[in-house]
């Protein structure tokens, strides 16, 4: 395959887990990049905050690269922006909520002026050097969202980002299926498709669907506090318990910083509409029955630092939970969120609230019915599953295969392989750094799998530091040996194993001072092993030993 014929199509994130999407396409001269999310920590990242892409690749190829194209406004497909935009000072393309959460989230750090955003609109096809990208409408659980046709010399892909087919969405129009099927008609090279809903059969209910449950769920209880937590990107959602807070004669309250700040923004850009007089801000709630209030919230996932959790413990500053009140859960758990939300609907249930997360959410992901209309419009020559875990992916080459597209067709990508893709043949020709990257706090990067491993350690077995100080030049300690640990054994329980430890490590000690030169470095190495040996046998623990040796000059 020539190089004039083909175009490259580098994943680096999006394709193992769900989240922290973000994809390169190489052509000519030009690298455009699709989307720039980040992940949430697995289980075994202790004290990580988020990973975020490795955009390494894309630094070295930095003076080609030419912007970046947003599908829509989640933190899987927008939230790694402000650290990677500090790297690659490119132009952002997105629909206008979309440019709107990302002009927010740049505020926050204070690099909103430094960015390019240009708003697009569907139908709009942006020039990019060596491509061209049109914005089509698509649905999803945000409104604005969009779907790509990525166009080149090698031909045509189309990048749907997350969707579903909506024929009554809350906001806006249904799917653009017209403008689709156009393209199908003129030819499309590949279809990256979103994976996330092809093991489940059917079609993906509608978003008003959920607005007959909050008025159900409303009319129920007259005589209650409702409170509902949802993702606060899901302005459809919000303006559904908004009509039904005014249907019932409700004041409505906000809270949770970016629920807060994206209903703000969502309103003045009129894609929510709220009735005069309904909103009361959280500092008020106090003066209202309960009765005539509904609280909106952020906390759906069980994060402890968001609005619902933090009522759940007690710790929020206006809100309590009462025993009645009414509260719904309106999302689905993330993958690995589940431990997190089923224990916040214990503690919710324990402090007396009727907890309600059945019928309360719908997808924003298309089903198996939806996945097969867009191959049928598109009628793509190869496919390329994205957006979801293996298992996903592989259930989506299953349908392509049920359609008719031969199984060489239809490549299944990692994070970090190089595809090069046209008319002529697809083939995997290399792979580039696509790890991810851990963020601490301010530290990006700087723990890797070391660290990860230490802190995983200490976890399971705790530490215990000596300290000794001796005079190498008469042979003696001078101070110690001192013993202190943490995450080992209760210290004021184990008195006579942690003097007996001393005893070991003043016996090692007494050995090494015999020698005419003093070695350090011999001497902690014996220490670390002695000790180690010495717990092992007495408690078959095997705690991380950190000696500390103090040299004395007299």
């Amino acid at each position: 395959m020539s190089l004039s014929n083909r175009v490259r199509v580098i994943p680096l994130g999006g394709l193992e887990q769900i989240g922290m999407n973000i994809t390169a396409f190489c052509y000519g001269e030009s690298i455009i990049i699709v989307d720039c999310g980040l992940a949430f920590p697995e289980d075994d990242m202790l004290g990580i905050d988020l990973v975020i892409p490795d955009v390494s690749y894309l630094k070295e190829h930095a003076e080609q690269v030419k912007g970046f194209f947003i599908t829509h406004g989640h933190e899987d497909h927008i939230g790694a922006l402000p650290y990677i935009l500090r790297e690659l000072p490119v132009p952002v393309y997105g629909t206008k909520l979309t440019l709107a959460i990302i002009r927010n989230k740049l505020e926050e750090y204070k690099m909103a002026d430094d960015v390019t955003l240009n708003v697009v609109s569907y139908g709009d096809v942006v020039q990019c050097d060596d491509f061209s990208v049109e914005f089509i409408r698509t649905n999803h659980s945000v409104a604005d969202a969009a779907a790509l046709a990525i166009t080149c010399g090698a031909g045509t892909i189309i990048h749907t980002g997350d969707f579903k087919i909506d024929f009554t969405p809350v906001f806006g129009e249904p799917i653009d299926l017209q403008r689709l099927g156009e393209l199908g008609k003129k030819g499309v090279l590949a279809l990256m498709c979103d994976s996330t809903n092809a093991l489940k059969p059917g079609h993906t209910m509608s978003e008003r669907s959920v607005g007959k449950t909050f008025d159900n769920i409303f009319a129920e209880n007259t005589n209650r506090r409702i409170i509902v937590a949802t993702f606060a990107s899901n302005v459809d959602r919000v303006q559904q318990v908004i009509n039904s807070a005014h249907k019932y004669g409700r004041k409505v309250a906000i809270e949770g910083r970016s629920m807060v700040n994206i209903v703000t923004t969502a309103q003045e850009l009129g894609y929510i509409k709220i009735p005069d007089g309904l909103l009361v801000p959280i500092e008020e709630v106090k003066n209202y029955p309960d009765n005539q209030l509904a609280l909106i919230m952020t906390g759906s996932q069980g994060e402890p630092m968001a609005a619902l959790s933090r009522i759940a413990s007690n710790t929020h500053k206006r809100v309590s939970i009462m025993p009645g009140d009414v509260v719904i859960i309106s999302s689905t758990p993330i993958p690995g969120n589940e431990k997190a939300v089923s224990k916040l609907i214990n503690v919710l249930s324990m402090l007396g609230a009727n907890v309600i997360f059945q019928d309360t959410h719908v997808s924003g992901h298309a089903n198996q019915d939806e996945i097969k209309l867009m191959y049928c419009l598109l009628k793509p020559k190869y496919s390329i599953p994205i957006h979801g875990e293996y298992r996903h992916r592989i259930a989506q080459k299953d349908i392509a295969m049920g359609l008719g597209m031969p199984s060489d067709h239809i490549i299944i990508l990692k994070s970090g392989d190089v595809l090069d893709i046209g008319e002529d043949g697809a083939v995997i020709s290399g792979n580039v750094p696509a790890q991810g990257i851990m963020v601490d706090g301010l530290g990006v990067g700087d723990v890797g799998n070391a660290v990860l491993r230490d802190r995983h350690y200490l976890s399971l077995n705790g530490i215990v530091i000596v300290s000794v100080a001796v005079d190498p030049e008469i042979g003696v300690i001078i101070s110690g040996p001192d013993i202190v640990t943490r995450g080992f054994v209760y210290v004021k329980e184990s008195e006579r194993l942690l003097e007996e430890a001393k005893e070991v490590v003043t016996e090692t000690c007494a050995r090494f001072m015999d020698q005419e030169h003093l070695d350090f470095n011999r001497l902690r190495a014996e220490i670390k092993n002695v000790l180690g040996d010495f717990f092992w046998k007495s408690m078959k623990r095997s705690p991380m030993i950190l000696p500390v040796i103090l040299e004395w000059n007299a």
